[in-house]
């Protein structure tokens, strides 16, 4: 590297590990990513896990580092606890934990908690995508942050005032996996894209049911059978009437103030929201969800005295 390091960023979930080097004025100086998140670490030991990919990196060894994700909860490293909503974003990267008995300054944003009755919900890392999607200061905001579990976020004046959670993507896996719907799929369900005029079709069907999509899943079935519905138009139809079902719950529970969305995501099924997104009619602001979660750790290094924040000249 021919810089040095100001802090090692770490987006650490339930199966992957994403670990940055970054410099202090938060460009990415090196990255490793491995399979070896929560449940590797468990077995393997979170620290050992993460000497090893900082060894590989070169990092010095006091270089401090700062984590969000799986590995603040019960079941992780160190528990990070819950901080409720509503609650400002600064004020929840300020809420970081530090990892005893570690030789580095070890640091773990906490995870948010919607404690009401009828609508219990938590999440981990997502918040600090939000603290790295430059949303404005003012106003506000719906945010979409596509994954296995869907959040859908509502922030306001700088502040999360709610959020819920569709496990549109745990949905897909189980479906395709575990029902009567993986004869129509296939051992290994065909990927996707957002221009497949299938995904179009059935999740414009699915916005115009008003996200009520438990009755056209068994057609899936039917259709293979009836009229040699191929597998990977099978997979199309699942996931636009998932995606489609979603969008519309979301639009009916949170509203949509001023028709638009800021879409966190990335890849192909970042792809697929903006064009589902745009089917109902949304305008949307799409963000990167790598290139957040970085830019969110590194202002939890800079809430923490992690790292100075630079002055601003002139």
């Amino acid at each position: 590297m021919s810089e040095t390091p100001a802090i090692a960023a770490v987006d650490w979930g339930t199966t992957r590990l994403r670990v940055w080097l970054l410099a202090g004025d938060g460009k990415v100086l090196a990255e490793r990513r491995g399979d070896d998140g929560l449940i590797t670490a468990r077995e393997a030991g979170f620290s050992n896990v993460l000497e090893r990919h900082l060894a590989v990196m070169a990092a010095p060894e006091t270089l401090p580092v700062v984590v969000c994700g799986m590995a603040g909860s019960r079941q992780g490293w160190i528990e990070a606890p819950y901080v409720d909503v509503p609650s400002r974003i600064d004020a929840i990267l300020q809420g970081a934990i530090r990892v005893p008995d570690t030789t580095r300054d070890v640091r773990i944003v906490p995870g948010l908690a919607q404690r009401q009755a009828d609508a219990p919900d938590v999440m981990r890392g997502e918040e600090t995508q939000l603290a790295g999607a430059a949303l404005p200061a003012k106003g506000q905001h719906l945010v979409c942050m596509p994954g296995t579990h869907s959040k859908w976020v509502v922030v306001e004046d700088g502040a999360v005032t709610g959020f819920s959670t569709w496990p549109t993507g745990e949905l897909f896996s189980v479906l395709a996996t575990h029902s009567i719907l993986r004869h129509s799929l296939g051992e290994r369900p065909a990927a996707v894209t957002a221009g497949n005029e299938g995904f179009r079709y059935w999740c414009r069907q699915a916005l115009e049911d008003g996200g009520d999509v438990s009755s056209r899943l068994f057609a899936i079935r039917a259709a293979g059978l009836l009229q040699d519905l191929k597998p990977d138009e099978s997979a199309a139809r699942l996931s636009g009437l998932l995606i489609g079902g979603e969008i519309a719950s979301a639009r009916r529970r949170h509203g949509t103030e001023g028709g638009s969305v800021v879409l966190v995501g990335s890849g192909a099924l970042a792809a697929l929201y903006a064009e589902a997104l745009a089917l109902a009619g949304l305008q949307i602001r799409s963000v990167d969800a790598d290139a957040a979660v970085r830019a969110g750790l590194f202002a939890a290094a800079q809430e923490n005295g992690m790292i100075a924040r630079k002055e601003k000249t002139t």
